[in-house]
């Protein structure tokens, strides 16, 4: 996660999973070889080896391979949250008068290691709440930058926007 554009008019913040995506299409690429290969060497289990890969690599390629992007338009008033997939483009839009600040929403795994997203308040109205900007947690500090250069864009003070539970 990291930010593209910081001007007083616009701010995009972009995360691209490449490092996902190439694990993920490794993993496909794994399985179907290993299952054609056995395929040529005659064996029919191969086709389960394939059909794993294929299947449950592909789903989980699907749903979680995501093109995150959110632009701020200070001009027109805005925010929108913009996610792609293979397949679909979703946009959700907000007026800029609604988002309060961004926090950063952490999760603690039992072995006490902590992944990160980045959330946006957004305190009244039909939209109340955290809205995540990824669906996914991950680590790393890309994190913590995005999320002060909202709060800076935004003009939010220092630790206002801390950590969420």
């Amino acid at each position: 996660m990291k930010v593209t554009t910081n001007t007083d008019d616009l701010l995009i913040i972009d995360d691209r999973p490449f490092f996902f995506s190439i694990m993920l299409g490794g993993f496909i690429l794994l399985f179907v070889g290993i299952g054609l290969f056995m395929l040529s060497e005659g064996i029919w289990a191969g086709l389960i080896f394939a059909g794993f890969g294929i299947f449950v690599g592909g789903g989980a390629f699907y749903a979680f391979v995501q093109r995150v992007q959110v632009v701020f338009h200070r001009p027109e008033g805005w925010f929108e949250i913009r996610r792609k997939t293979l397949f679909s483009t979703r946009k959700v839009r907000y007026r800029l008068s609604e988002l309060s600040h961004a926090g950063i929403e952490t999760s603690r795994s039992s072995e006490g290691t902590s992944t990160y997203r980045v959330v946006l308040r957004i305190p009244e109205g039909e939209s109340v709440g955290w809205h995540p900007i990824t669906l996914v947690y991950s680590n790393g500090r890309g994190h913590h930058r995005c999320r002060d250069a909202i709060n800076g864009w935004l003009g939010v003070a220092g630790d206002a926007a801390g950590e969420v539970a």
